[in-house]
């Protein structure tokens, strides 16, 4: 699975699960910390929680496992670093404070719709 294929298949899942203002950031050329970023805010600690076990479970029944997970404890930004692909899972007030979307501002950005059909995404 590509870096992008995975991107989108975590930006998928998070949709599923109800997270919202999905949007995949293309690092590449940028940094050499990650090739993208998938940003997801959540409604609630709890639903932050559930955004992160829910992309953690469904990528491990495929073996695919985080290198790293942070802020679970807290629930108000949790990351799980897939090395090439780092998920950043929000509470909205958090993801606000830090904006990562103005730090990586000349990354190609690509949106995840709630109306789009599975597997379409808007840039």
């Amino acid at each position: 699975m590509s870096d992008m294929d995975l991107a989108t298949k975590i930006a998928q899942l998070a949709l599923s699960k109800k997270g919202y203002d999905i949007r995949i950031l293309d690092l590449r050329g940028l940094t050499d910390v990650a090739d993208y970023f998938v940003l997801v805010s959540g409604e609630s600690d709890m639903h932050v929680k559930t955004l992160a076990d829910f992309i953690e479970r469904e990528l491990k029944d495929e073996r695919i496992r985080p290198w790293h997970k942070e802020g679970y404890i807290q629930r108000n930004w949790v990351l799980l670093d897939y090395v090439d692909t780092v998920v950043h899972i929000f509470r909205e007030e958090t993801r606000q404070y830090y904006g990562l979307e103005r730090l990586w501002a000349d990354a190609k950005v690509t949106e995840v719709e709630d109306d789009a059909p599975i597997g379409k995404l808007s840039e």
